[in-house]
């Protein structure tokens, strides 16, 4: 049997950290992996989450099993952090999964079992394991017209037009902020308008919100998915706490399902319970406990929004930083949308060819897709990766 196995392609972004960490040069500027990293370039565990844990330890009596669908308590107090007061409690379901690619992939599980065969949307580009996941699951997807890679902004009006095409039932997988990889992200006033069209088209919103907070502000983040949440009588969003309490390697991440009634909320419950009975059982809790303790204890919230909004307006003094560099090497504001760009990731504009030319001439590593992580960058990187991006002519 495993001798008919086929070797799989190693993921882009694993493979550039192996690169990166195999190349001898002292000056080499890691800007490829998805995490926070400070200004001496560690990824640290933040004070409140430090707190949580110590409190925790001291006062935890059990290490048994939490419910199918994970803490109760972890599930109202995302619902308030993500949602608000945008839908009724009643219409709401839960299930905690391991980050929020676990609660992707339950999702489309979820998707699976209702008999439906959707059209998944997702933008162009998206984050690379969406469509992998959709691949690997056999679900029908295709995208609809976001980025624009000249002016490096939301082409707004080319992604109206492309939902035209939605039929109803089709899911369509918006960033619910900070979008990943090009940090280009939809106002307010669009965010209404796409709202519209798509309850005009009867299509589903799905949501990937994973950098709550590191764009505009915690509340400021949420506000397209509280609107399409307070209008859609069906709605889905995959929630995760790696990059907003620092928790990576603890996997906490959260499926919502929004339905028409509390009585089909039910029967959605016990669906997701269901599921994460076939997947994993019990979801972990090591990390949803730890985040739940700080949204509900005021000390220790009040702690970690203040240090989450230092990582916020860190990486927007980065983000601008550099862009007044690079105006100040090539004489003009055409770089200047990476000021505009919010959250951790930034599209340049490079070519292929000019992405491995940063990293064999100038040790400077990110995506192929010329992504780069704005956490990335410190104080004494920013004129070298200027220079670099001038160099190699993008």
């Amino acid at each position: 049997m495993l001798n008919a196995l086929k070797q799989q392609p190693e993921d882009k972004i694993l493979a550039l950290m192996g690169q990166f960490r195999a190349d001898p040069r002292d000056t080499k500027i890691d800007l490829g992996v998805g995490v926070y990293k400070d200004a001496n370039g560690n990824t640290p565990i933040m004070d409140a989450v430090k707190q949580a844990e110590k409190q925790l330890w001291n006062d935890e009596k059990t290490k048994s099993y939490t419910g199918l669908a994970g803490d109760a308590g972890f599930h109202h107090a995302m619902k308030d952090l993500v949602l608000g007061d945008a839908v009724e409690t009643e219409r709401l379901s839960f299930i905690a999964t391991p980050g929020g690619t676990g609660a992707i992939r339950q999702v489309i599980e979820l998707v699976k079992m209702s008999g439906g065969s959707p059209t998944v949307w997702l933008s162009d580009p998206t984050w690379g394991n969406h469509p992998s996941i959709l691949n690997h699951m056999g679900m029908k997807h295709t995208t609809y017209a976001y980025f624009d890679p000249e002016t490096r902004a939301v082409k707004f009006d080319a992604m109206m037009d492309s939902l035209q095409a939605v039929k109803a039932g089709d899911m369509v997988l918006l960033h619910g902020c900070c979008h990943n990889p090009t940090g280009a992200n939809l106002n307010q006033e669009q965010w209404h308008l796409v709202a519209d069209l798509l309850l005009e088209k009867g299509a589903i919103p799905f949501i990937d919100i994973a950098y709550q907070g590191f764009g505009d502000g915690l509340e400021e983040d949420a506000y397209g998915t509280r609107h399409l949440a307070s209008k859609f009588p069906e709605m889905l969003i995959a929630a995760s706490c790696s990059k907003n309490f620092g928790i990576y390697r603890e996997r906490a991440g959260l499926v919502i399902a929004i339905s028409k009634d509390a009585a089909t909320a039910t029967i959605t419950q016990s669906n997701l319970n269901y599921l994460n009975r076939q997947n994993y059982s019990f979801p972990p809790d090591h990390g949803t406990r730890l985040v739940t303790m700080v949204l509900t204890d005021p000390k220790l919230r009040a702690n970690w929004e203040a240090e989450l909004e230092m990582v916020r307006t860190g990486m927007l003094k980065q983000r601008q930083a550099l862009a007044d560099a690079l105006r100040a090497g090539c004489g003009s504001d055409r770089f200047g949308f990476i000021a505009e760009h919010r959250g951790m990731f930034s599209r340049i504009g490079a070519t292929p060819e000019q992405v491995a030319k940063l990293r064999d001439d100038h040790a400077i590593y990110m995506v192929g897709d010329s992504r780069i992580n704005i956490a990335g960058l410190t104080d004494a990187t920013i004129p070298v990766l200027a220079k670099a991006i001038l160099d190699v002519g993008i």
